[in-house]
């Protein structure tokens, strides 16, 4: 923006009264603008089920309604890795609070223990002398884990969660906040509940947005952390790309410093609230630590009959997290099935897989996903994935891809075989002969597996396919390929027909779809 004294100089009053109209109207814009936010929780599917399903969902805030506190951003922290990840991703929060402040959030910066460094500062007594309003539960202390609400953290963090090699001495060395975060005028600076809750009633505030650090610990239970704000009644988001946890990876469940934090954010979407990523307020990509060197597999869901929502998220904790795999999951929004909350993250992702049926994405999204394709990165698809993208779109912002199973899976998807439940055929699976030796089919039994999958009619295999198994239609002649490759241009794709519910039970299914997983990323697969 050009400064007002450069204009007064160069340019007529008149003009210079409405350049600066013209500035001052697309601000106010902005701050009446809502902020669009596509939140990730974990809903279990029924109750005492034990198992959750993501749900994407868009929402929209008023900014002057919305505050963003800032958890525990120290100087200095006793354990040199957690103050390294901290200075790391300072630049993009303070890009996030920039933007967020130019849109009229309000940002509260509390770095606990360090209130002396700030005595006087106007931020500070902003805090400290906002009108006194009792809340509806204690916010005074900390809100330790509670057990009758949440499980265990998914973590072992019972050392103190440093991950350096040898681990740093415990300490409180904190004098301030990190200094990359800038404090602006009209920001807040406290560490005490009652204040922060204080500040949030004196300004009608009812949305609360929580950053920083560590999200096992502080960001849970400080006093004016996500359990805190949950319990007097505030709509809490936690921007999950700008936390850590102080996790010790040589500690259960044994997976890497960043996998414990993905564990963490999964533990709160599922008993406490929401989260966001910072590119919800920046656009572009969000936040990754340089150390997080995993490889990234997007999984894209939309089908409301084998319940992939929930098997694929319980198959990659089980059997990718372990591995070093960062998994994310991209399903329809809760308001649109044919619209996808979160797929931007596509443009990162070193595999997708696909599960999906019959959905027309809007044209954008749908280029996301050709883009991939056509980098010549990997894709697996499972079952619905032959008819994918297929059906008739509603409106011209939408887009079909009706050969999609010929030009990416290299076969032609002709229906399936009748589907009576619950007396439907079962389908017996054999290893094709020539493909014994495949990677893919590494531990896989040669015969005798039952399935309960009805069986697709999968025809018209490209010249690059590889046939790996077939499925007879039990008590009948009736032989279809049920899973193969296919490396057409330059490519690894792994295709199954196979991954209803019952699938997902058998030891054989998934070290299939692992074998799948781990060929298309050109990666060894275990040994049998």
């Amino acid at each position: 923006m050009i400064a007002p004294m450069t204009l007064m100089k160069n340019y007529p009053k008149a003009i210079v009264a409405c350049l600066l109209l013209v500035c001052l109207s697309a601000l106010a814009a902005d701050s009446s603008k809502p902020l669009t936010l596509s939140t990730r929780s974990r809903v279990e599917t029924s109750k005492g089920s034990g198992k959750y399903q993501v749900v994407n969902k868009t929402v929209e805030w008023e900014p002057k309604k919305t505050a963003i506190i800032i958890c525990d951003m120290w100087n200095q922290h006793w354990c040199t890795g957690a103050t390294e990840r901290v200075a790391e991703m300072a630049p993009r929060m303070n890009d996030v609070i920039k933007e967020a402040r130019r849109r009229g959030v309000f940002i509260v910066h509390c770095p606990s223990d360090t209130m002396k460094f700030y005595a006087g500062a106007p931020q500070r007594k902003r805090a400290q002398e906002a009108p006194k309003i009792k809340p509806p539960a204690d916010v005074s202390k900390w809100k330790s884990l509670n057990l009758a609400r949440e499980g265990p953290l998914p973590i072992d963090d019972s050392d103190g969660g440093c991950d350096d090699q040898p681990q740093c001495k415990q300490g409180g060395p904190w004098k301030r906040e990190i200094a990359t975060l800038e404090i602006a005028p009209e920001d807040a600076i406290t560490d005490n509940g009652e204040e922060v809750y204080n500040l949030l009633q004196q300004s009608g505030i009812d949305n609360v947005i929580i950053m920083g650090v560590h999200a096992n610990m502080c960001a849970l239970g400080r006093p004016f952390s996500i359990r805190q704000m949950v319990s007097v009644g505030k709509n809490v988001l936690l921007m999950r790309d700008l936390t850590d946890t102080m996790y010790n990876s040589r500690k259960k469940p044994f997976v890497s410093h960043f996998a414990g934090t993905d564990l963490v954010v999964e533990h709160i979407e599922k008993y406490w609230c929401p989260s966001i990523t910072s590119a919800d307020i920046l656009g572009g990509q969000p936040f990754r630590f340089k150390d997080d060197k995993r490889s990234q597999i997007a999984f894209l869901i939309s089908e409301p009959e084998y319940h992939t929502a929930e098997t694929l998220p319980e198959f990659a904790k089980k059997e990718l997290a372990f591995r070093g795999f960062h998994c994310t999951f991209i399903q329809a929004d809760a308001s649109d099935p044919n619209a996808f909350t979160g797929i931007e993250a596509i443009k990162n992702a070193d595999l997708l897989v696909v599960s999906v049926r019959r959905r027309t994405p809007p044209k954008e999204q749908l280029e996301l996903i050709r883009q991939h394709l056509n980098a010549g990165r990997p894709l697996v698809g499972i079952r619905n994935a032959s008819h994918a993208f297929d059906a008739k779109p509603p409106d011209e912002r939408h887009d079909s891809w009706s050969t999609f199973d010929v030009d990416i899976l290299g076969a032609s998807y002709q229906g399936h075989y009748a589907n009576k439940p619950p007396n439907s055929p079962a389908t017996l699976l054999s290893v094709v002969a020539d493909a014994a030796t495949h990677p893919v089919l590494t531990g896989i039994p040669a015969g005798g597996v039952r399935v309960t999958s009805h069986l697709y009619k999968s025809r018209n295999l490209a010249p690059t396919v590889t046939p790996l198994l077939n499925g007879q239609l039990e008590g009948t002649s009736s032989i279809e390929p049920v899973a193969w490759v296919n490396t057409g241009n330059q490519r690894r794709v792994f295709y199954t027909s196979l991954g209803n519910p019952e699938d997902f039970q058998l030891p054989a299914f998934r070290r299939l779809l692992l074998n799948g997983i781990l060929w298309s990323l050109n990666q060894p697969t275990p040994p049998r």
